[in-house]
C-alpha cells in the first residue's frame, strides 16, 4: 500500500480560538468544500467536536456518482488539534491532522493528510491522473474560502 501525503498551511490575521471554533462546529465544512464535491454532512452536524465523534457524508466522486464517507473524530487538543480518521469511504486509508497555533499577526492552520488509494495499481493510476489534482483543489478552495472569510 503506497501511502501519500498532502501538507498545506495557511495564516490568518485572527485569533486561533476563531479559528478553532470555526473548525470545531462540523457543520461549518459544507463552507469550505467545493460545489462541485456534492458535499452532505448527513450525521454530527448538531454535536461540537469531541473524541470519537462520527461524522457521515455524501460526496461526489463524479458525475451521477456519490459515496458515501464515515470518519471519526480523534485526539481532540481543544483550542490546538484534532485528527479526522476514514472509517468508510472513498479511500483505503485517510488520516487528517488538522493544527492550529498562535502566530505573529494571527492564527496558522496547519493540514496533514496521509492517505492511501483502493484498488492496487488501477487506484495508483486514478490518484495520477485525476485524485492527487483534486485534492489540491479542495484544498486550494478551501484556502481562498477561509482567507474571504477571516480577512479584516
Amino acid at each position: 500500500m503506497k501511502v501519500h501525503v498532502l501538507e498545506r498551511e495557511q495564516i490568518l490575521p485572527v485569533s486561533p480560538e476563531e479559528i478553532w471554533a470555526f473548525f470545531s462546529t462540523p457543520r461549518n465544512l459544507d463552507a469550505i468544500t467545493p460545489p462541485d464535491a456534492g458535499f452532505q454532512l448527513l450525521t454530527g452536524s448538531d454535536e461540537p467536536l469531541h473524541d470519537g465523534q462520527i461524522l457521515t457524508y455524501r460526496i461526489r466522486l463524479a458525475p451521477l456518482v456519490e459515496v458515501s464517507w464515515v470518519t471519526e473524530i480523534k485526539s481532540v487538543e481543544a483550542g490546538h488539534s484534532f485528527v479526522d480518521e476514514q472509517r468508510f469511504g472513498p479511500f483505503k486509508f485517510w488520516h487528517h491532522r488538522h493544527v492550529i497555533e498562535a502566530v505573529s499577526g494571527g492564527a496558522r492552520i496547519h493540514d496533514r493528510v496521509h492517505y492511501a488509494m483502493p484498488f492496487g495499481p488501477l487506484g495508483e493510476i486514478a490518484h495520477a491522473l485525476s485524485i492527487r489534482r483534486r485534492l489540491d483543489a479542495t484544498f486550494r478552495h478551501r484556502h481562498d474560502v477561509l482567507a474571504r472569510m477571516f480577512t479584516t
